[in-house]
């Protein structure tokens, strides 16, 4: 590229984005996830890497996007189509290489990445600073493989991301299956709990805590794990189904469980449950404070959407009954008339599924 063009370019760049602006950008966690499903187990590219590790190699690699080429210098023009050996052979030289956004292409090899230096950087090593200035300058994904180090880091905007070994990633994935699996046992055991002091028409407001407790907790955890399931891609299969068997109802039954007995609303009470930390959630006052009991720690009456969820009734049903009824316990008690809320047929089948889950619930 002739040295004028390319010093307009570059100037260009800096005004769409400026030097060191990533530094303020939040990856969200979906786009993170996307980013470490290119690089997966069982994926070309991530054959490619380990192969360069297990060659001894170091490499520093960048996925093409609009802002990348204006930082191009030297070096030559591949555009040959991706394969693994072929990344692992084009490591070999001194220089970066430079992959297309789909990563079906290698379009250069052997060039020289030229951020700006006045972007900041965390990093020691040339080619790692060069791999987080590229990133933060372009918006883009760089990967650094350090053969001193034998690992391998991806800087993808202003993140910094170290790839753990497939069996690494296993052993921890597992730690922490089995932990969601204690969890998820604590939760049944504080839900059945709950049902039966419901259905007797004696709501805990207590109990629920330890519900919402649990319920948060398998949320978080889960989430942390979410991460390292992407990563194992392919090598992750089995698992996922596991995991996805433990998390099966969790959210939804926590969800009702919080609109049952906040004082507030679900969305808000749901948002500042999110936002606590774990040692936040393991505090009872937090929770308290969240659903809206600041002095009177006690409910008389819930609304009884997490058990009416479980009969026949539509949402829009429930909704009628729970404001016909006011509380749960005038519909357990029947002191409603049923048939002018839901219609003769709809009420028979109702108070059938009452007898059902109280029926389930006392002999569990």
């Amino acid at each position: 590229m002739d040295e004028e063009v390319k010093k307009e370019a570059k100037e260009v760049q800096q005004t769409i984005i400026p030097v060191d602006s990533m530094k303020e950008v939040k990856v969200s966690e979906e786009e993170l996830f996307s980013v470490l499903k290119m690089i997966s187990p069982g994926t070309n590219l991530r054959a490619g890497l380990d192969g360069i590790l297990k060659a001894g190699k170091g490499a520093l690699i960048a996925v093409e996007n609009q802002f990348l080429e204006p930082l191009i210098d030297g070096g030559f023009k591949i555009n040959c189509r991706f394969t693994a050996q072929k990344l692992v052979e084009l490591s070999k030289m001194d220089g970066a290489i430079v992959l297309s956004q789909d990563i079906k292409k290698i379009n250069y090899a052997n060039v020289l990445l030229t951020p700006d230096s006045v972007t900041k950087t965390s990093e020691t090593g040339t080619r790692h600073k060069a791999a987080e200035r590229t990133a933060k300058q372009t918006g883009g994904l760089v990967i650094a493989i350090s053969e001193r180090k034998n690992e391998i880091n991806l800087f993808y905007k202003n993140i910094k991301h170290y790839l753990k070994e497939t069996n690494e990633l296993l052993r921890k994935v597992n730690e922490h299956i089995q932990l969601l699996e204690k969890q998820k046992e604590l939760f049944e055991h504080y839900i059945d709990r709950l049902n039966k002091m419901e259905l007797r028409n004696t709501p805990s407001l207590s109990q629920a805590i330890l519900v919402v407790q649990k319920g948060i907790i398998i949320q978080k955890i889960s989430r942390d794990i979410r991460k390292h399931m992407i990563e194992l891609g392919n090598e992750g299969t089995l698992l996922k189904t596991r995991f996805k068997e433990i998390l099966s109802g969790v959210e939804k039954e926590t969800n009702l469980v919080v609109k049952d007995y906040t004082k507030l609303n679900l969305k808000k009470s749901k948002l500042l449950l999110d936002g606590l930390t774990y040692d936040e959630i393991l505090d009872r006052e937090n929770i308290y404070k969240i659903l809206g009991y600041s002095g009177q720690k006690k409910a008389d009456v819930i609304k009884g959407w997490r058990l009416l969820s479980k009969t026949s009734l539509h949402e829009e049903e429930i909704a009628k009954l729970v404001v016909e009824a006011g509380n749960f316990g005038k519909i357990i008690e029947g002191e409603i008339e049923f048939a002018r809320v839901l219609g003769q047929e709809k009420a028979e089948l109702f108070k059938g599924d009452l007898e059902k889950i109280k029926i389930l619930s006392f002999v569990s």
